[in-house]
């Protein structure tokens, strides 16, 4: 004989049941994301005093400014930096670098910097970047000392946060400064740079520690005389080069125009 109150029971069990397996396999493809790697290490040591999130329409000139030209840049680049080539899509700055002819370069791209008025003394300094790959290509993430216009480079300093050139996997991070002469110490590291990435360095008293997606890769000792450019404020730098001495001149005009993706830059600093 069937009980019809018993029935009843499993019937709503197996309702709710099916019902919470759905609400539950939803809530977890909805939180699905890409790799993403939080902002810093150690939140009960740092605090985030400055970011641009790039959530607005528009570049803010209030924090960047565009640096313009096609002289080489010291390197025998070969874009004219203009800042038509950068702008905001979808929440990242976007920096284009493109094939068309300004004065006598073949190319086109953007240089951004924070100098004179976003600068920082120490801390962790961070950017959420996808790169474009190929040959040719020298995207950048950097910073340089801030009396760069009155003590000529090396003797400013120079960190480098992020660097990668062609289309190998290797992104580099260094530090640049002057002991009787040029001096630099760096690392590199092997990544899938056409994916976004958190690149990083934290910067104190004693070390510059360069990171990619949170995992140390490398540090440099700055606690003696030689190395004082880097016990003073630095601006940063977000860049595109085509060409130049370092990736070689012979540029994939099939990858052309190319885009690098920033997601955030983020700077903290110790509470």
């Amino acid at each position: 004989m069937i009980n019809f109150s018993t029935t009843i029971s499993i019937r709503l069990i197996i309702l709710v049941s099916g019902c919470l397996f759905l609400f539950c396999k939803k809530s977890n493809e909805a939180t699905i994301q890409p790799p993403y790697y939080p902002s810093s290490n150690d939140t009960t040591t740092y605090e985030l005093i400055w970011s641009d999130e790039f959530d607005s329409t528009a570049i803010n000139t209030a924090t960047w400014n565009f640096e313009t030209g096609g002289s080489g840049w010291g390197n025998n680049e070969q874009e004219y930096y203009q800042a038509a080539n950068a702008g905001i899509e979808n929440g990242n700055l976007v920096i284009t670098a493109r094939k068309e002819t300004v004065d006598s370069n073949n190319y086109t791209s953007a240089r951004m910097t924070t100098q004179r008025k976003k600068e920082f003394l120490y801390g962790r300094i961070e950017a959420r970047i996808k790169i474009p790959v190929g040959q040719g290509l020298w995207p950048a993430f950097w910073m340089l000392g801030s009396d760069i216009n009155t003590v000529p480079w090396p003797g400013c300093g120079e960190t480098d946060i992020m660097e990668h050139i062609n289309a190998d996997s290797i992104i580099y991070g260094t530090a640049h400064w002057d002991n009787n002469g040029h001096r630099q110490d760096g690392g590199n590291v092997t990544s899938s740079p056409s994916d976004y990435h958190v690149y990083s360095v934290e910067w104190d008293a004693k070390l510059i520690k360069w990171f990619v997606d949170n995992v140390k890769y490398h540090e440099t000792t700055i606690v003696d005389n030689s190395t004082s450019e880097f016990h003073q404020p630095f601006f940063i730098i977000l860049n595109l080069a085509v060409g130049g001495n370092w990736p070689g001149q012979t540029i994939d005009n099939s990858l052309i125009p190319a885009k690098m993706y920033v997601d955030y830059v983020r700077v903290y600093q110790k509470k």
